[in-house]
Order: structure tokens, then C-alpha cells, then sequence
């Protein structure tokens, strides 16, 4: 009988101190979770702001503007600047002939015809930037891509008739008004 009184006591003193113990460590635990963010938010912020924006600002809508790096017509990775951070994005090839960067890691995808430059983050599936353009596409110019290397010149037609003698010019001149402009 004694054995039985000496157990329940037992018990009774363990449980106790159980659930004491169980009700002191919920409130230190998040005490210590709530000070590790807090030195973690503090170190990145000073990681971020000394990231200052290089390279080429090209203009976008909404207010948005991104700083792109690096020579369009010859580099295989541009550097580009967005929202505090420098991102680096190779060159992929394209059959379109539109400029195109991306990079998998961080789902950044940047591409550039001769109106525009567009931002795309393939991760999260959205546009981030649109209409983007350089001073020289603001003021009437083209993209610096490397396919708009490869074009003519607008001035020179892509289909112009060769040089002919005068007495062949006369005679072709009927057809060349006929012939639709470009």
C-alpha cells in the first residue's frame, strides 16, 4: 500500500514539474525567434542600399526604370539593374531576332526589339517592366541590340532596283510607279 501511495506521488511531483517546465520553454522559444530575424533583417539592409545602380538607364512606364550593363551588340551576359539589385543575365538565342536574357536562377527575363525593351519575371509569370527605352530610342533611335546590327539602314531600301542606263530607265518607269513602296 505504502508502494502505491509513494508512486502516485511520484507521479503526481513529475507530472508537475513537467508541465511547468513544458510551460516555461513556449515563451522563451519564440522570445529567441523573434531576435534572430530582426539581426538578419538589420544585416541585409545595409547589403541592399550599398548596391547603387550602373550602366545605361533605360526609362520604362509606370515610373519604373532599370539599368542595363554591358554592350547589347557583342557581350553573351548583361548586367541589369532592377529594383536594388544587379542581376546577370546570359544572352539566349532566339529564331525572332529579338535580343533575349535570361537568367533560370532568379527567372529574370529581359528582352529587346528596336521599339522597346520588356522585363519578365518567368517565375512568378509576370511583367515587371514594359516599354522600357534608352535616351537615343526616346528621341526617335532604335535598340543597341544586336540584331538591329544586322539591318540596313532605313535610308537604303532592302529592295532596290539596280543602276540601269538612262534609255532602260526610261522604260522601266512605268513599272516602278506601279511597284508598291516601302
Amino acid at each position: 500500500m505504502k508502494q502505491i501511495v509513494l508512486a502516485t506521488l511520484l507521479g503526481a511531483l513529475t507530472l508537475t514539474a513537467a508541465s511547468t517546465a513544458m510551460a516555461q520553454e513556449p515563451a522563451k522559444k519564440p522570445a529567441a525567434t523573434k531576435k534572430a530575424p530582426a539581426k538578419k533583417s538589420a544585416k541585409a539592409a545595409p547589403a541592399e542600399a550599398a548596391v547603387t545602380p550602373s550602366g545605361e538607364k533605360w526609362q520604362c512606364e509606370l515610373g519604373n526604370a532599370l539599368y542595363i550593363s554591358g554592350n547589347m551588340q557583342r557581350d553573351e551576359v548583361l548586367t541589369v539593374h532592377w529594383q536594388g539589385k544587379d542581376y546577370r543575365l546570359p544572352r539566349q538565342s532566339t529564331v525572332t531576332g529579338a535580343d533575349r536574357y535570361f537568367d533560370a536562377r532568379s527567372g529574370l527575363d529581359l528582352v529587346v526589339i528596336p521599339s522597346k525593351a520588356m522585363l519578365f519575371n518567368k517565375n512568378l509569370g509576370q511583367r515587371l517592366a514594359d516599354e522600357c527605352q534608352n535616351a537615343d530610342m526616346q528621341a526617335g533611335g532604335s535598340a543597341p541590340t544586336q540584331a538591329g546590327a544586322l539591318r540596313a539602314p532605313a535610308t537604303t531600301p532592302l529592295l532596290m532596283a539596280p543602276a540601269a542606263p538612262q534609255q532602260a530607265a526610261d522604260a522601266q518607269q512605268p513599272a516602278a510607279q506601279a511597284a508598291p513602296k516601302q
